[in-house]
């Protein structure tokens, strides 16, 4: 599985998707999708999608509107409280894929379109200057984080390359991670390897 997975990143989400297999053929889908491994309330809400479920998507363009729009930031929990109490009734997949879009084209993360916004006379932070809604400091370079590390792990395996070169203290990390995870197993002898 891994080595179909591989390059496409969160290689968990390999062992998680096949896990959800193997218990959607045993026992069929489920009612709520979170009863699936792996599966949380935002992958769930694709049942409004598929099958009309009432449930809101909250994902980081949705979080990013309604705090917006209400004029503060909330817990994931309030956050998902106050989607579902937006959530116009027989509607969720309209409103999910509104809300997703909404965040994507007009209420972007930076210079944010407001005079097109078309909720903009209800939202509290139309017209006040966004860019102090970013997050202040340097970003991290992809590169220098463990989850790029745990990549180029399972790429090296799947390949059957040796690994890049890590510091002690990064490799320990990454491969803890991945022996954790189950996307690696430690050989006898020592050696990571695939399981």
């Amino acid at each position: 599985m891994l080595t179909a997975w591989s390059g496409l990143g969160y290689n968990r989400r390999a062992l998680a998707l096949q896990a959800a297999a193997r218990a959607a053929a045993a026992g069929g889908w489920p009612a709520d999708l979170t009863e699936l491994p792996g599966v949380g309330p935002y992958t769930a809400a694709v049942a409004s999608f598929a099958w009309g479920a009432q449930v809101a998507a909250v994902d980081t363009n949705v979080r990013r509107v309604i705090a917006r729009r209400d004029g503060f930031a909330r817990t994931p929990a309030a956050l998902a409280e106050r989607a579902a109490e937006l959530l116009p009734a027989g509607r969720a997949a309209t409103f999910n894929q509104a809300m997703m879009e909404l965040g994507a084209t007009v209420c972007r993360p930076r210079r944010p379109a407001c005079g097109a916004c078309p909720v903009r006379s209800g939202c509290a932070a139309a017209g006040r200057d966004h860019v102090k809604l970013a997050r202040p400091g340097r970003a991290e370079r992809f590169e220098d984080t463990d989850r790029w590390a745990r990549g180029r792990i399972v790429a090296a395996l799947v390949s059957g390359e040796p690994p890049p070169a890590l510091d002690h203290a990064r490799r320990e990390r990454a491969e803890a991670g991945l022996l954790r995870d189950g996307l690696a197993v430690r050989s006898p002898g020592g050696a990571l390897r695939l399981p």
